[in-house]
């Protein structure tokens, strides 16, 4: 594969940097493109720079594109592994779909991720609660206005170390339940990784951070009724003893994180359910004490314990506002695997060699 070298590398972060999420950027991105003559073509990796792009570019106009959410972690060894890339390749490829875009080559993907991990090793931070995010991307590159699919496309992998994703860390979030504004329908695009649904996301996430809130909890579009996820996380309750997660029914987004800790629970032997949950059975088991405990789980949160919510003007406080004994199991496990810490009776890690 093909390697430009930038003339001048960048500063990387000093050891104990508060990183945050999606601040820095390392040296190098992996491209490709997509015509249709050549379909997927002129893979390489390139400098990490600012693009110029023609404003009749059609995802600035029709917010034709796709995007994912990975993560590397130094091992103990020092070698490189990758949380499950393969389950990510699928999702973006089903998000594709969804969006009109040509299906890429996994195997191609692959490699250019292998390549610029190999090559940016430097930028993996070893502090704890830190890795390298990758997030690849495709996004539609015709010059051309009309609301018709794309002929043209570039896939691109940009790489960023990253700490928590909330600056509280682990403290548990506080939710604000939403129930005028919707995120997604069924039929409509919340189960792809696409542009658009995250921008739908922004003025209910804005008003609930001017309320103090950390995230919205969405509710479905047709009864505002039923719990669907949190804006970077799949939601997770505990009641009486029962762990429910919201039935995938095409509104959510199948999270990678979310089928993980499915896995972890059934076999360490949890109840466990995948259904509707109505955000009354929520608040009512927080007012009866069923309501154990609540977390949160993404590539970019991992597992997040959810401490406080706020629904119609009532709050709730769960679990006294502690993360809770299953939270932190399947928090242990997850990030054990993740740092090589603990074995990985799953398969999970993908060793870069």
């Amino acid at each position: 594969m093909e390697i430009i070298q930038r003339n001048v590398l960048k500063e990387k972060p000093k050891k104990g940097t508060a990183l945050g999420f999606g601040r820095f950027f390392t040296d190098y991105m992996f491209t490709m493109k997509y015509t249709a003559s050549k379909v997927w073509h002129d893979a390489k990796i390139e400098p990490n720079e600012p693009k110029s792009f023609d404003l009749a570019t059609s995802v600035f106009h029709y917010a034709q594109g796709i995007f994912e959410g990975m993560k590397a972690f130094l091992q103990p060894d020092g070698e490189i592994a990758v949380f499950r890339p393969e389950e990510n390749w699928a999702r973006m490829n089903r998000s594709a779909a969804r969006m009109c875009i040509p299906q890429f080559p996994v195997e191609t993907a692959q490699k250019g991720l292998e390549t610029l991990l190999k090559l940016e090793k430097d930028w993996i931070p070893n502090e704890k609660g830190t890795a390298l995010y990758i997030r690849p991307t495709i996004v539609a590159t015709r010059i051309m206005l009309g609301v018709h699919a794309s002929t043209e496309y570039l896939f691109f992998i940009i790489l960023s170390p990253v700490g928590s994703y909330y600056a509280h860390g682990l403290e548990p979030t506080k939710l604000l339940v939403e129930d005028f504004y919707v995120r997604s329908s069924i039929g409509g695009t919340g189960e792809a990784k696409c542009l658009g649904n995250y921008a739908a996301s922004m003025k209910a996430a804005e008003l609930a951070e001017e309320k103090g809130f950390d995230q919205v909890l969405w509710l479905d579009s047709n009864e505002k009724k039923y719990v669907e996820e949190v804006g970077s996380m799949n939601m997770f309750f505990v009641l009486d003893g029962e762990v429910v997660t919201p039935a995938l029914v095409g509104s959510i987004l199948p999270g990678i994180t979310r089928k993980s800790c499915l896995q972890v629970l059934k076999e360490k032997g949890y109840r466990v359910s995948e259904r509707r949950i109505s955000i009354d059975e929520v608040v009512e088991g927080a007012r009866n004490g069923t309501l154990q405990e609540a977390f949160g789980t993404g590539t970019a949160a991992v597992i997040s314990p959810v401490g406080f919510i706020r629904y119609r003007e009532q709050d709730y406080t769960i679990n006294n506002g502690k993360m809770g004994t299953i939270t932190k199991m399947l928090y242990d496990t997850i990030t054990g695997i993740q740092y090589g810490t603990l074995p990985d009776d799953y398969g999970w890690r993908s060793i870069i060699r």
